[in-house]
């Protein structure tokens, strides 16, 4: 939540720390769908704050996660059309 509100507030930077935070603690995400939406926030929080590299790779971490997704699944088809603006 923290994360979601700094980038409400126009604070990607921060944004993307609260997101990587929750992904270094592996134990906690494994298993848990809140992994994979820590990751699309903090691709989501890098492209905002300029870093278009680390988005990218944020990104592939995210389609690694969601090889077999669901294509018709919304979010999924919002990633990945974040991800070819980038292209």
């Amino acid at each position: 939540m923290r994360g979601l509100a700094y980038l409400a507030a126009n604070q990607p930077t921060a944004a993307a720390a609260e997101f990587q935070r929750i992904l270094d603690h592996r134990s906690i995400v494994l298993v848990d769908p809140m992994g994979a939406m820590a990751r699309l926030q903090l691709a989501r929080a890098l492209v905002l704050s300029g870093d278009t590299a680390k988005a990218k790779s944020a990104y592939n971490d995210l389609f690694t996660l969601w090889k077999n997704a669901d294509p018709t699944i919304p979010i999924v088809n919002e990633a990945r059309a974040e991800y070819a603006t980038l292209q």
